[in-house]
């Protein structure tokens, strides 16, 4: 937090905090109970990418509370983290989802979040997750701890493909489901993409391996080692 920072009556500096999710039920729960702590204090709420990125600008939190699934019409909340980052460099987001999978968490995290719980998370679970991320922690819920761990040493983290090194790592992670048989869709939910966005970044894989087609693409995936179960 900012040097700068205000300071409740017992002198522990205030933690900002903006709430985004696109449920006004859990939204309105999340920033009641987070108001009612001390030493924190919810300066803004926000249920779509456009809302957040305003109020992360305008307020200048030190913690964004995000969840991932910000409607089927809206980015995704990876997204949103990544813009919201962008605009505020400064902020902590801590993501509070219900989706629990690896690659769900994965693209949280590449994407700058500092922390990952599940919806299902305590109270006193979230307050711990917020208050630590402020002071630059890093910190996943338990059941999300152990899967990464897991995931971190298993075989398939461990090969980069980099026979394919003109590619990006989203671009890497996006033509290894291609290889693996998901459509475009499929791929968007696994990754917590637009499918837009998924398309863009399949164009842009067919134009720096100068592949005529997916199949092709395809093909050369598994020649560097991509698309195995």
């Amino acid at each position: 937090m900012s040097e700068n920072a205000e300071r409740d009556p017992a002198g522990a500096a205030t933690v900002r905090i903006i709430v985004v999710d696109d449920h006004p039920v859990f939204r309105m729960g999340m920033s009641a109970l987070l108001g009612s702590l001390p030493g924190l204090r919810v300066e803004a709420e926000a249920d779509s990418l456009a809302s957040a990125v305003a109020a992360a600008q305008a307020q200048r939190p030190d913690v964004v509370v995000m969840d991932l699934h910000l409607g089927d019409r809206e980015p995704s909340g990876v997204e949103a983290t990544r813009e919201v980052l962008r605009v505020r460099p400064g902020a902590a987001v801590l993501v509070v989802t219900m989706l629990d999978d690896d690659d769900s968490v994965f693209a949280a995290m590449r994407a700058g979040a500092r922390g990952y719980l599940l919806k299902g998370a305590s109270p006193a679970e979230i307050e711990r997750a917020v208050r630590a991320v402020a002071n630059g922690e890093v910190i996943l819920g338990p059941a999300v701890a152990s899967r990464a761990v897991a995931h971190l040493t298993s075989a398939r983290f461990a090969n980069p493909a980099m026979a394919l090194p003109e590619l990006t790592s989203r671009e890497h992670e996006v033509l290894d489901l291609v290889a693996r048989g998901l459509d475009n869709l499929a791929i968007s939910r696994r990754l917590v993409l637009s499918p837009k966005t998924v398309r863009n970044h399949l164009s842009n894989i067919l134009t720096k391996l100068q592949a005529s087609s997916r199949a092709e693409a395809i093909v050369r995936a598994r020649q560097a080692g991509l698309g195995e179960n």
